[in-house]
């Protein structure tokens, strides 16, 4: 399968994820929560430091002879920056953010570090709670990139970040302070297991409806482009 047919299927899972809302993450999406790919960003750092060093020797070398201990120092100093950096946790290993930051953290970095909090909270929710927690995951990763182009004080982010940054952290902590006995308690018509199930589900499908919102320009773009390359170029051929 060549690289196109690789995007396109790629692209078509995607949005498959926004329209259906009962899909179930797929094997990939389950891939690549375990393994996102910190060992090359590492790599790439550890490889930009000692570059940086190197032209930092380089140029002091230019001014003035920096000789045997220069070289040693600059050799001393690539191997204190591999160090550090292979031995700086990962995000994932790191303590998530406290929920009262959430709301103030930049937008392009929301879906980002909301994921980190509910992932360290999935322990102690009900199994079909869990699974919905991993389906949040999976609508606020296909959300991230979206936000790039987002105006931090326009609508639609301060909409993402009520949502994301406010609502989701509370209603999630709310249940969280519950005594666990009283979690399966009948209250009202419902029990807190229940409303928790049902408002992660509602939290879910309108992520979903965000992510397709913020997406429909460029949706309604490729539609109207490949309209005027099938009316350009078919009409050529005919």
């Amino acid at each position: 399968m060549s690289e196109v047919d690789d995007a396109i299927a790629a692209a078509r899972a995607s949005w498959a994820r926004i329209t259906e809302p009962g899909a179930a993450p797929s094997p990939q999406r389950t891939r690549t929560r375990r393994a996102p790919g910190h060992g090359m960003r590492r790599l790439k750092m550890i490889v930009a430091a000692a570059l940086a060093i190197v032209v930092a020797a380089f140029v002091a070398g230019i001014v003035a002879p920096i000789g045997i201990m220069g070289a040693f120092l600059a050799l001393v100093a690539i191997f204190v920056a591999t160090a550090t950096i292979a031995a700086w946790p990962a995000a994932r290993d790191r303590p998530p953010p406290p929920a009262e930051t959430l709301r103030k953290v930049d937008i392009k970095a929301l879906p980002a570090q909301t994921e980190r909090w509910l992932a360290a909270q999935r322990a102690q929710l009900p199994a079909p709670a869990q699974h919905l927690v991993d389906r949040i995951g999976e609508r606020l990763d296909t959300l991230s990139p979206q936000l790039a182009r987002v105006e931090p004080e326009g609508e639609a982010a301060l909409e993402i970040r009520r949502l994301v940054g406010e609502q989701l952290p509370a209603f999630v902590g709310d249940y969280a302070r519950v005594p666990e006995p009283l979690r399966r308690t009948e209250r009202n018509g419902r029990t807190p297991d229940t409303a928790l199930i049902d408002g992660l589900a509602l939290i879910e499908r309108e992520i979903a409806g965000m992510t397709e919102r913020l997406a429909q320009g460029d949706l309604d773009s490729l539609q109207t482009r490949g309209r005027f390359l099938e009316m350009k170029y078919s009409g050529d051929a005919e």
